[in-house]
């Protein structure tokens, strides 16, 4: 090797991972160089569970201290991107102008503090962004930072509404929203929703250094028996042309993913816009374009949300099926739910990043695939066959990190045999 050469080597694989300014996912390196795998983990804030502890809540300098763990932590292992959630329940777990400070993280909604549990004394908490310092730590790390906004749900059924700030959105137009199975959700049917949302965006999108903006699967509720959703009114006032209500609700996401998408790349046109969504779009006894599946569930049928769609449509960036079964399942088989994917990404923009469930190895019977494990690895494995595939996330942080069936070992093994990307830190 000539020593020009070497010097350009050197400083080839010097550069950081994460490309630093303006946004954008830096996976793809638009050089000829090929694309570097998305290799990713949720980090859940509702109900605490990956970050902070219930411990911490409150208490800003061992919320950092946690994080700094985490982001550490999950740097061994070869993650480069983190999808950290901060708008589980209509707040905030960052400096909103429009939607209250998150309890899951002060205690109280819509303040810094929380009651001492014993004392019943108020406790002040520093004030901090953890959006912004996060940021901050995650790309010192190389890592990417997608925020993780839940559209539409208001509250969780086991937390009342006694526990919403007087400033929240609800408490001022309550006929924006509807009740369902002791849940309260934006009515999808009303554009103030959609504007609503998009507003909520483009604030994140504009005042925050971030690589995306990532939905899951959660638009409207999932079934709860024969409940039915209470949006009649809705339909018969806006019905916009549809005489089916189950058609106009998926319109009534589409148009809101529609917005979302037209928002963020106008706000900044190298952010991107991801959904991880349930695993089955449809199954092939409904649409024999459907996997071959038997899910209870279904993305089109049952949540009213098309992702075939907005993949044809170049509404959204990736796609992130959650497929937290195993392989050989017969209701919904994860290999051949993984290539159904990859056929409908296939010669379109959108690409394909695959969830995946380590947390389905903690506790698992030895009988099971998940209690064998190397489920995890035979699925990254299997991923690596499929060329549509370029990456996977992993839910959720605090069950990886406790490396069950040494699954983070099994992770870093893996990212070890990818030729095509060796890990900056290293």
């Amino acid at each position: 090797m000539t020593k020009k050469l070497l010097i350009i080597l050197v400083a080839f694989l010097s550069l950081p991972l994460y490309g630093g300014d303006g946004g954008g996912s830096s996976l793809s390196s638009g050089d000829g160089l090929g694309e570097v795998s998305f290799h990713g983990a949720w980090i859940a804030t509702v109900a605490n569970i990956d970050w902070p502890s219930e411990e911490a809540v409150g208490n800003t300098a061992t919320q950092k201290e946690e994080m700094i763990g985490i982001l550490d932590s999950l740097q061994t292992i070869g993650i480069n991107a983190i999808i950290f959630q901060i708008r589980p329940t209509s707040d905030a777990l960052y400096f909103s102008q429009h939607e209250p400070v998150s309890h899951w993280l002060t205690g109280t909604q819509g303040k810094w503090g929380k009651k001492d549990k014993e004392t019943g004394e108020w406790q002040e908490q520093e004030i901090w962004d953890p959006l912004e310092w996060t940021i901050e730590q995650a790309h010192e790390r190389n890592m990417e930072v997608h925020v993780w906004l839940n559209p539409y749900r208001v509250n969780l059924a086991r937390t009342d509404t006694s526990m919403l700030s007087s400033d929240h959105i609800w408490r001022k137009h309550r006929d924006w929203f509807w009740e369902y199975n002791n849940q309260w959700y934006f009515d999808p049917g009303l554009d103030v929703t959609r504007e609503w949302i998009c507003t909520i965006v483009q604030d994140i999108v504009d005042r925050y250094d971030i690589q995306a903006i990532h939905m899951d699967d959660y638009f409207y509720p999932y079934p709860s028996g024969k409940l039915q959703i209470p949006d009649s009114k809705t339909f018969e006032k806006y019905p916009r042309g549809f005489s089916d209500i189950r058609e106009w609700r998926r319109n009534n996401v589409n148009l809101a993913i529609q917005d979302i998408s037209q928002t963020i790349h106008e706000c900044n046109q190298e952010v991107e816009f991801g959904i991880s969504p349930f695993g089955v779009w449809r199954n092939a006894k409904m649409d024999s374009t459907g996997s071959a599946t038997q899910a209870g569930i279904a993305n089109f049928d049952d949540l009213y949300a098309d992702i075939r769609l907005w993949i044809q449509e170049g509404w959204i960036d990736y796609v992130m099926p959650q497929l937290y079964w195993e392989i050989g399942k017969k209701s919904a088989d994860y290999e051949i739910l993984a290539h159904w994917w990859a056929n409908e990404v296939r010669d379109t923009k959108c690409k394909l990043y695959i969830g995946m469930a380590t947390y389905r190895l903690e506790n698992a019977s030895p009988k099971t695939p998940w209690g064998k494990g190397n489920e995890i690895g035979r699925q990254m494995r299997l991923n690596r066959t499929i060329p549509e595939i370029s990456g996977e996330c992993f839910y959720s942080t605090k069950p990886l990190l406790r490396n069950p069936r040494h699954v983070c070992d099994t992770i870093k093994a893996v990212y070890a045999e990818d030729k095509e990307y060796s890990l900056p830190w290293e």
